[in-house]
């Protein structure tokens, strides 16, 4: 047997994942399981207006829970979005016996994330003071309370993270609230809740997925475990994309895109992510682009970044994902990269910076804000000056 470098790593993971196609018809029994009281993050004007919503407050209600409508959401959560509900939760005694419960995509379960966290935390008078790198450093040591969260847009993944991302412009950061305590009690997938989904959302998001996967794969704490959740998700992701943005009443390509998605959440949860999400940060931040097409437009950058120091790990990804054969790690990388930048173009992700928004201008800033965890799991240094370059011949 060759020999091995030792094996050392901590795995997190929600308590409980529940998954298949219809599957939201059993919130009413799971939840039940948790609490009496369900507070309810939304986070789909559609799957409130389609009766998705009203099916799934039915369900509780028929399981003997209170329900008590907490937040709806449409962009990415703020810091006085985070206050806002904990101020409620706060307001109605919300404790032990009581769950929340998250419908929607990223945006509605990081709020929920980080209000059951906060609703049980009081060392803070606000979520910015327990934000990495701006807050008072204050940490999460009490239980949130129960979350159930039921993804609709089968990318971000953060059903089965623990962080929060949580934005601000006044002054302009992107940062995380974070503790292992806060990943999910339960997770619920149902893909059927993302037919709904229009075709942008669902190529940012599913771009989103991919991105996170492949970058958890290539990073610097990359681990055993979630390198493998990480293959079996672009197994699926790779050829489903195309097909669930061009139908999106298709169930495989649903599917298999929110089955991507939760793998994508495990694997960047338990090892890191790159380039591509240290950036996007930035730039959502700086030039209010959404998190799911901001990653979209700097992935196949960041694996062209990347290549030379992660040539053995994409040669593998090439062989697991992709049909054919290459005669060196070398080539193999090469066409996994052609593949992601082929996939990039068939659902329609830009490739120049200013076709989202950004300018000249604004450069010196995503620069500075890029900054952060996601970029220190980069498989290698990339200096301000290089990043500088990088983004301006993207503009």
């Amino acid at each position: 047997m060759n020999q091995l470098e030792p094996l050392q790593y901590d795995l997190i993971a929600p308590q409980k994942i529940v998954f298949g196609w219809g599957r939201r018809r059993e919130v009413g029994t799971l939840a039940a399981a948790l609490g009496r009281r369900a507070f309810i993050v939304e986070g789909s004007r559609t799957l409130a207006a389609n009766g998705t919503l009203s099916e799934i407050f039915d369900l509780l209600v028929s399981a003997g829970m209170q329900v008590v409508p907490l937040a709806m959401i449409s962009r990415e959560p703020e810091v006085i979005d985070v206050d806002t509900a904990v101020g409620r939760l706060r307001d109605h005694g919300a404790g032990p016996g009581d769950v929340v419960i998250a419908i929607g995509g990223g945006s509605a379960i990081d709020l929920a994330k980080a209000a059951t966290a906060l609703a049980t935390n009081r060392d803070g008078e606000s979520a910015n003071d327990y934000l990495e790198g701006v807050g008072r450093g204050c940490t999460i040591v009490a239980p949130p309370l129960p979350l159930v969260a039921l993804p609709t847009t089968g990318g971000t993944g953060t059903e089965a993270t623990k962080n929060a991302v949580i934005s601000s412009f006044e002054p302009p950061f992107k940062k995380s609230l974070r503790s292992e305590l806060m990943v999910p009690r339960m997770v619920l997938v149902d893909p059927e809740l993302s037919v709904s989904v229009p075709s942008a959302t669902t190529a940012w998001t599913g771009m989103d997925a991919i991105t996170q996967l492949v970058e958890s794969y290539i990073c610097r704490s990359a681990r055993p475990i979630p390198q493998a959740l990480a293959v079996d998700g672009l197994r699926r992701a790779v050829p489903a994309i195309v097909e669930a943005v061009r139908d999106g009443t298709s169930r495989p390509a649903r599917e298999s895109m929110a089955h991507a998605a939760l793998l994508s959440g495990m694997a960047l949860a338990n090892s890191g992510l790159g380039l591509a999400h240290g950036v996007a940060a930035a730039l959502g931040v700086h030039s209010r682009v959404a998190h799911g097409l901001a990653c979209a437009v700097m992935l196949p950058v960041a694996l062209r970044v990347n290549r030379h120091v992660r040539q053995r790990e994409l040669a593998v990804l090439a062989h697991a994902v992709l049909e054919g054969t290459w005669a060196s790690d070398a080539l193999a990388a090469d066409a996994f990269i052609e593949k992601i930048g082929q996939l990039s173009d068939a659902v329609g992700v830009p490739r120049r910076l200013r076709e989202i928004g950004v300018r000249r201008e604004q450069i010196p800033a995503i620069v500075g804000g890029s900054r952060g965890n996601s970029m220190n799991g980069n498989p290698r240094e990339v200096p301000d000056e290089e990043l500088t370059i990088l983004l301006e011949e993207m503009l």
